[in-house]
């Protein structure tokens, strides 16, 4: 299997238990607090990592408890942390997470040490078979990595979340984007069904583009080939938090084992609906065991 380096965020999650989501100027009593590890990109290195990848994580955290509690993560895991950079003049990012009772999200995020990452040294990607980013970090310094990552014959893989406008630079740095509907709809320009949005995407990637579409599972439109669907597996939601990162981890890990394109779809589709069944990002985060056994 193929080494896979992340290059993105880590932040200390606390999540707030609410019976539903706040209206403007209304105050509401959480349920329940609870502090977990977070940010996507750590979450998506420990995903992968869970799922039988080589894994390696590029990253910026402050000298502080958040981000020594990073490092033991990134050690349980057997994550490679020797290109995280750590600035005891910043703090460790941080994000707030509402829950409801449905198990959906809304999330608020303060970046802090993650806005100063900067791009790795170009060893960074030696012998790497993906990279992987998403847009919680500078998205100058995920430019300059998919360069140097494609030099070195690595395959890039673009996460766009959250949801933001891309500059042309990023879009043409990336092999294989993956993004939920209303990303996608942010970057085609208009709504769509998950398969019609897949396939407008599809052409402009060297890999082509990955739609997730929660309980409808996931579509993978390709160059020159027909579209790959692969619906989710029903489970009892508790917490979507970590779905899309659980997702894109067992997805990153099956194309870097170089699996056919429907078993890759089909292990980041269950990995995301397994997610999906504990509270908390990294806690939900199934093992390869487990995502064998729902069906991946």
């Amino acid at each position: 299997m193929g080494r896979i380096v992340v290059v993105g965020s880590y932040n200390r999650d606390t999540v707030l238990r609410v019976p539903r989501f706040p209206q403007p100027g209304e105050t509401l009593a959480a349920a329940g607090m609870a502090r977990f590890h977070g940010g996507k990109g750590s979450n998506q290195a420990v995903a992968a990592a869970r799922a039988g990848a080589t894994v390696a994580m590029v990253a910026a955290i402050g000298a502080d408890a958040p981000g020594r509690g990073a490092i033991d993560l990134w050690a349980a895991e057997c994550v490679e942390a020797r290109y995280v950079i750590r600035d005891p003049a910043l703090s460790t990012g941080e994000a707030l997470i509402l829950v409801d009772d449905a198990g959906e999200n809304e999330i608020v995020i303060v970046a802090g040490a993650n806005a100063a990452l900067a791009p790795p040294p170009g060893d960074a990607f030696a012998g790497a078979a993906l990279a992987v980013a998403q847009l919680e970090t500078p998205v100058a310094t995920t430019i300059a990595a998919f360069a140097a990552a494609r030099a070195a014959g690595a395959v890039t893989l673009l996460n766009a979340a959250p949801a933001q406008a891309l500059p042309d630079a990023l879009l043409y740095a990336t092999d294989l984007l993956v993004v939920n509907e209303t990303e996608a709809a942010r970057i085609v320009g208009r709504d769509g069904r998950p398969q019609d949005l897949a396939a407008a995407l599809a052409p402009r990637f060297r890999r082509g583009a990955v739609l997730t579409a929660g309980a409808a599972g996931a579509v993978w439109g390709r160059p020159g080939a027909a579209l790959l669907h692969v619906p989710a597996p029903a489970v009892r939601v508790v917490d979507s938090t970590g779905a899309g990162d659980a997702f894109i981890g067992a997805f990153a890990a099956g194309l870097a084992e170089h699996l056919e394109d429907s078993a890759v779809l089909r292990r980041g589709v269950v990995a995301g609906a397994l997610a999906c069944q504990q509270a908390g990002a990294v806690p939900s985060l199934p093992r390869l065991a487990a995502i064998l056994a729902g069906g991946g």
